[in-house]
């Protein structure tokens, strides 16, 4: 099996070689196939995050949910814990600033304004890679597995619902796991919902699609 830093860099590799035109169709898809489903449907505060390294590009999902009634929110670190993530509010005319690692946050960081990871209804992740079992690797921080830690002790009711976000070619046979991997309850991909299959799952099919979704 290749280590968690080899599919990293083949991954990481591979999506920087998408053409502009690629990114931009690929992630209409995507973002179609997130509008469809009904636990999106249902979600009233939704995490995002904006695009770096090559990542899907979720931004057109704001336009095409403007009169939802949806409030969006983006991760920010060190508020007020420098290894963990709280979530800011964020429209498209919001202002930003770069984090240490280059990627944009809401400038606004009262903290009072935060919204914790437990009070959010969804949250669109990234990631480098994921497998069947909705394992998921990302960029080796581990920001979004210690913030998340405390899905761990749910057995029935889980909030938030966490979805990957990535290209189909980011899906690999199987990934290395650690005792902190906090796994996804799905994957929408361009090429289909890829529904959470981990041991002790409690993510509800109604909730994303009867059956997973083929594409077709």
């Amino acid at each position: 099996m290749a280590t968690r830093a080899q599919i990293r860099r083949r991954i990481r590799l591979q999506r920087r070689e998408l053409s502009p035109a690629e990114r931009h169709r690929i992630a209409e898809r995507i973002v179609h196939r997130i509008t469809s489903l009904p636990i999106f449907a249902r979600s009233r505060r939704i995490a995002i995050y904006l695009p770096n390294d090559g990542e899907v590009d979720l931004r057109p999902l704001l336009t095409h949910t403007r009169a939802a009634g949806k409030r969006w929110y983006l991760p920010v670190l060190g508020l007020p814990y420098e290894n963990r993530l709280w979530f800011m509010p964020y429209t498209p005319g919001s202002a930003l600033r770069s984090n240490r690692f280059g990627i944009p946050e809401p400038a606004m960081r009262r903290r009072e304004r935060a919204c914790r990871p437990w009070a959010l209804d969804l949250i669109l992740a990234p990631l480098v890679a994921f497998d069947a079992a909705g394992n998921r690797l990302g960029m080796g921080g581990g920001y979004y597995d210690r913030s998340l830690a405390f899905l761990h002790t749910r057995r029935r009711w889980r909030k938030p619902r966490v979805l990957g976000i990535a290209y189909g070619f980011q899906q690999v046979a199987k990934l290395p796991t650690a005792c902190w991997d906090v796994p996804l309850d799905a994957v929408v991909t361009d090429l289909g919902v890829h529904q959470g299959l981990h041991p002790g799952s409690q993510a509800d099919e109604r909730l994303l699609w009867s059956r997973n979704f083929s594409g077709r």
